[in-house]
């Protein structure tokens, strides 16, 4: 377990001043060994590797609440190797207690869910098993984002379709939804290069797609981020660098399947977008980050985003690498939380690079709102899997409301 008091000691502040409004309070951290064996019951290696294929590794990708106590849902992706390892792709039902006496996070392992195919045959990290013609037939999974919803079942957000799943609390498939055709594209590599221009003209970047995934507080609609702009909205350069801002953000409707998108600027085209949380009906909250880790970090940020006056640009086909057309608005930013702000003593050669998931905890007994933060460590075991707690003044969220489930999680 890793104390507040002793992240702390280990980090040293940055050259950032304030910026976080005030409200916003870090109030514990705590940590999983990444070596641990995780509940799977697997036995064996990961083939083409030596690690045990029920290594706890990397849990980080996604944070989920539960609405269950204090039961959470923390989610690897493709698994080690950049989807070279056969991994299983697979969730995490931890518990997470916050000692506000203490000032730290207390995790427990309570179980590790594998995900299913309807046949009941496994799906994998494997690049070669991505399929973006046949979206039933691709087996291979990165999972970069899950919402409990309010039927009880499980979404996810897949970066490499890019594609949104339904699961059963056990892990069987159920349906998927692909997105509109602007954001597939038409040829699949297993090396990134392969994916870019100039093989395709079109779609998502390659690793960089459907990074985050909100459920609304009203449990009817799905919100999608994409970590960067698509390739047609000009997110890279001749030499495929990035260098696009206008990023699309997707909304559905579960009852009948419409959808809308809006453009979210990036504060430079280095960052990337890597989740999205419901924080009211037309109110989210949208990590952006840069890729830089310990001292190096430079851009590690939370902001509070508003749809309401946004364009839908669904009929939009491409936009512009900076600057949008007479008539699109984008949505409207406000900083909520820099996580480099100096008075959370967090900046320092320890800083990880990927911060991941969020999610809302149960209230805090003084009426807080408990916002939590979850590290990827990107299957690197020496590093711990890392979890950040905040605590939020009500006021700064006035429209946010817990989602209540018809039907209750049981994992």
């Amino acid at each position: 377990m890793l104390t507040l008091t002793a992240f702390l000691c280990a980090a040293a502040c940055g050259e950032n001043t304030p910026t976080t409004p005030a409200g916003v309070e870090f109030i514990a951290a705590g940590s999983l060994s990444g070596d641990l064996t995780d509940r799977s019951g697997l036995s064996g290696n990961m083939p083409r590797t030596e690690i045990p294929q029920n290594r706890l590794g990397a849990v980080g990708s996604a944070l989920a609440y539960t609405g269950s106590g204090n039961l959470y849902l923390a989610q690897s992706d493709r698994g080690p190797d950049d989807g070279g390892a056969g991994f299983l792709p697979r969730f995490h039902t931890l518990a997470i207690d916050v000692d506000l006496a203490g000032r730290a996070l207390i995790l427990e392992l309570k179980a590790t869910t594998l995900f299913t195919q309807e046949n009941g045959e496994h799906y994998t990290g494997l690049a070669s098993r991505f399929d973006p013609k046949n979206d039933r037939a691709s087996a291979r999974l990165d999972l970069e984002g899950a919402r409990v919803s309010r039927q009880g079942t499980l979404f996810t957000s897949e970066e490499y379709g890019p594609w949104i799943d339904e699961w059963t609390p056990q892990g069987r498939h159920l349906r998927r939804i692909s997105p509109p055709a602007k954001f597939l594209v038409a040829q699949a590599g297993e090396l990134a290069e392969l994916e870019l221009p100039p093989y395709n003209r079109f779609g998502r970047q390659s690793n960089r797609a459907l990074e985050g995934l909100a459920i609304g507080v009203d449990g009817d609609k799905l919100y999608a981020a994409m970590q960067s702009p698509l390739i047609q909205d000009g997110g890279l350069n001749e030499k495929n660098k990035r260098v696009g801002v206008n990023l699309r953000l997707l909304e559905w409707k579960l009852q009948d399947g419409a959808s809308r998108e809006f453009v979210y600027v990036l504060e430079d085209p280095s960052h990337g977008v890597n989740e999205i949380l419901a924080a009211g009906p037309e109110t989210f909250l949208v990590l952006e980050r840069d890729s830089l880790a310990g001292k190096d970090a430079r851009f590690k940020r939370i902001y509070k985003v508003e749809l309401g006056k946004a364009s839908d640009v669904s009929q939009v086909d491409s936009l512009p690498t900076r600057g949008l057309p007479q008539g699109i608005t984008p949505v409207a930013k406000e900083l909520f939380l820099d996580f480099l702000d100096p008075r959370f003593g967090l900046a320092g050669k320890r800083f990880a690079e990927k911060l991941e998931g969020l999610a809302f905890g149960p209230d805090l007994p003084d009426g807080r709102r408990l916002l939590m933060v979850g590290i990827d460590n990107d299957f690197n075991e020496p590093e711990p899997n890392l979890f950040l707690a905040f605590a939020v003044e009500p006021q700064l969220l006035p429209a946010w409301r817990p989602l209540v489930l018809d039907v209750p999680w049981k994992p």
